[in-house]
């Protein structure tokens, strides 16, 4: 239903794997997430996590409807990670890049704009079929969906259910790029591997500054980045800055 592999240093691939139902989000899958999730956020010997769903055909479809004809619509507006994944994969402090595979529809949909990357495949679509189903979003995508490429495009999907193409999502902006199947994997494993490189306390303290300064407003956001940076800036030395200095200007000639 769920698995965790490790094929990195410091990497871990999370899958959804539900093939058969469209990687569909069960009670059972979206516990198993929530605690997979936690564990790898306190391991520290892991940086960052891909998240990506079983086969070609599906990232995930979203909350199993059948669960909802039986189980009511109390997971449509958990707030509990436990039962709503977009908390989840939002509440982990680590980078997470969603390696969409197929389609990603409503829940789904919700579910990929709660990680901090998106890389798709030539097979990767998205929709918002909420107002088609006749159940209005509770796991952000009313509110994530226009921030990420602007309110009339995200009126365009939701108010219609339109699918987006993995090219057109990269032309708005709401993926970073669009690679072949056979090259989703290894192209999201090569950035989780680049970003491993960094210090993981860095990397948790830069990409919370990100996420927490953009839900507020710029000035707002400014404070907070020159507080955060102040407290830790304090702590970093001039000879750690040499040695990094160093480091990069390494890479930088091996690029």
């Amino acid at each position: 239903m769920l698995l965790v592999e490790k094929p990195l240093a410091g990497v871990a691939v999370v899958t959804l794997n539900r093939p058969e139902a469209m990687n569909a989000l069960s009670r059972a899958l979206r516990h198993a997430l929530r605690q997979a999730v936690q564990e790898l956020d306190a391991d520290d010997a892991i940086k960052v996590v891909v998240l990506t769903g079983a086969g070609e055909r599906a990232f995930t479809a979203g909350l199993d409807l059948k669960e909802l004809g039986t189980d009511g619509l109390y997971a449509a507006n958990a707030t509990e990670p436990e039962e709503n994944p977009a908390r989840a994969v939002l509440a982990c402090r680590k980078p997470i890049i969603g390696a969409i595979n197929g389609v990603a529809i409503t829940g789904g949909f919700e579910v990929a704009l709660a990680c901090d990357v998106l890389i798709c495949s030539t097979n990767g679509r998205f929709a918002d079929t909420h107002a088609r189903v006749g159940i209005t979003p509770g796991w952000g995508l009313s509110q994530k969906l226009s921030r990420a490429i602007g309110p009339y495009r995200a009126k365009e999907l939701s108010l219609t259910g339109n699918f987006l193409s993995a090219a057109q999502a990269y032309e708005w902006g709401l993926v970073n790029r669009v690679v072949e199947p056979a090259e989703l994997m290894p192209a999201a494993l090569k950035l989780a591997a680049e970003m491993a490189q960094i210090e993981a306390d860095m990397l948790v303290t830069y990409k919370a500054m990100i996420d927490d300064g953009y839900a507020l407003a710029l000035g707002e956001g400014l404070a907070l980045e020159h507080e955060r940076s102040l407290a830790h800036n304090a702590e970093v030395t001039p000879e750690m800055v040499e040695a990094r200095r160093l480091a990069v200007q390494a890479r930088g000639r091996s690029q």
